[in-house]
């Protein structure tokens, strides 16, 4: 265990978190979030806190299922969690409970099916004895895209969406035969049901040992059940803080937009990749540089695919993702969700301290930016405000975060000079630079862009690029342009 002093933004109030040592600082600050009350709070206490009444009202009904052991090891696993109001017993209409797909693989053993089954029926039970009036439940999945690259698997290919439509059917047949057989429940009202006749068959053959058989097997026990007593129990939520508390990379089925991480190394899903490629590292770094591509690019019609494939089992989807240039032909503004991932960068150009928030859409893209600057006087503070929202107008209608890229890097103006707190970015010559330097990295993947040079922000006529003489051998190299101007003389013959 470690101990750590963070907050779950800048904004809040920081407090003392303790948990596994191994487990990132964002799921430090996930569980500052997560966690009742702003004192110190610690992982086995916040969970003891949730997972307590549940056990009891368990023991209330007779139930002998060890339900507290089997929540303490998906928590402890990494494997699931419930979402903020389960951890802070607030009512729900809709509970959620996430599972982390990656954590249910091991390179030496492969996706374990079995385990993901029965993590999902203690997830039904927990949201059903925690919440015992919803009639609607929210068990989904996360990081489909870190599995798929542990697996080896291309997230744009025929094989990674029948591993989808199998994780979709093993997660629907066993939430729906799980709420079937829930304590304390009568039976809901009679509605309507589109998979009436029962739900889809999933693919007869998938690239993953066991999960054929997990899925028709959940398939078969849904059907044995009978009706569930919800009138949902699964869905693809936007991501949120029971997400990054798993330490998932990705949210729900979208696939990864970069290879790197908020910290500027590779993430999970990228190492695991290159892993399975048989690369290394620098391997992987000589190929992109001899112009190959050693990671596969998801596209937005790949997401699209993908969204189509589990919509047939997910009771409860996000939107089809749009694609961006579909959107700017159309001059159709794509409105972002009520409650949005995203993160805060905090980085200094030139001594000058900024904050970086960003807002993006629930398959990751980037929707919007946020500046928050506090050496600067109020006008520029109120400039640069109102460009950020100029910025998160276009990529809402579609313009591609490139467009920016290629315009605002490389813009000279003060402050500048070393960027300190971002390792994506060591240098910058401007705050616009350095956003959008660190945007390209993490949003686009892009490393190409050429470093800034360590100059003033001011260099019209002094900067070191510009001391090169006009014409071979005609004015000294020491001579800036604006010099050389005042000194500027025809030479000729007549």
């Amino acid at each position: 265990m470690r101990r750590t002093f963070c907050g779950a933004d800048p904004d809040q109030l920081a407090r003392t978190v303790t948990l596994p040592a191994a487990w990132e600082d964002s799921a430090a600050a996930a569980l500052a979030e997560l966690a009742c009350g702003t004192g110190p709070v610690s992982l086995p206490h916040a969970a003891e806190a949730w997972i307590a009444p549940i056990a009891g009202r368990a023991a209330a009904l007779g139930l002998t299922l060890p339900i507290a052991e089997r929540l303490h090891h998906l928590l402890r696993s990494r494997r699931g969690a419930p979402g903020a109001s389960i951890w802070r017993g607030a009512a729900d209409p809709v509970p959620r409970f996430v599972l982390n797909l990656p954590a249910f693989f091991g390179p030496g053993d492969g996706f374990d099916a079995a385990a993901f089954a029965e993590a999902v029926e203690t997830a039904v039970l927990a949201l059903a004895l925690a919440m015992p009036g919803a009639r609607r439940l929210a068990v989904g999945m996360a990081d489909l895209y870190g599995l798929l690259a542990a697996l080896g698997v291309a997230y744009d290919s025929d094989a990674a969406r029948d591993i989808a439509r199998a994780l979709a059917a093993t997660l629907r047949g066993r939430a729906d035969a799980a709420s079937a057989a829930a304590p304390g429940l009568g039976a809901v009202p009679a509605s309507p049901r589109a998979d009436a006749p029962g739900l889809p068959a999933p693919p007869a053959r998938v690239a993953v040992a066991g999960l054929a058989g997990a899925a028709q097997a959940a398939r078969a026990a849904s059907l044995a059940a009978g009706a569930p007593r919800h009138l949902a129990t699964t869905a693809i939520t936007l991501p949120g803080a029971a997400e990054a508390l798993l330490g998932a990379e990705t949210g729900g089925i979208a696939p990864a937009f970069s290879p790197l991480s908020a910290t500027g190394g590779l993430t999970r899903a990228t190492r695991a990749w290159l892993a399975v490629s048989g690369l290394t590292p620098e391997e992987a770094l000589a190929l992109e540089l001899a112009g190959a591509t050693p990671l596969p690019v998801s596209s937005p019609a790949a997401h699209t695919a993908m969204h189509d494939a589990v919509a047939l089992f997910v009771q409860a989807m996000p939107p089809q993702p749009m694609d961006a240039r579909q959107a700017l032909q159309t001059g159709h503004r794509r409105e972002l969700p009520h409650r949005r991932a995203g993160y805060t960068q905090k980085a200094a150009v030139g001594g000058h301290k900024l904050y970086l928030r960003t807002g993006e859409y629930s398959g990751g893209a980037l929707g919007e930016i946020f500046l928050a600057l506090h050496k600067e006087g109020a006008a520029f503070r109120g400039l640069m405000d109102n460009f950020a929202v100029a910025v998160s107008l276009g990529l809402q209608h579609g313009v591609p975060l490139e467009t920016f890229v290629e315009a605002f890097t490389f813009t000279r103006f003060g402050p500048a000079g070393a960027v300190e707190g971002d390792p994506a970015v060591r240098h910058a010559t401007s705050l616009l630079d350095y956003v959008f330097r660190h945007l390209a990295v993490n949003y686009l993947g892009r490393r190409d862009i050429p470093e800034a040079g360590d100059e003033a922000a001011d260099t019209v006529g002094l900067g070191a690029r510009d001391r090169a003489p006009l014409l071979p051998l005609e004015f000294p190299a020491e001579a800036s342009p604006r010099t050389r101007r005042r000194a500027l003389r025809v030479v000729g013959e007549d």
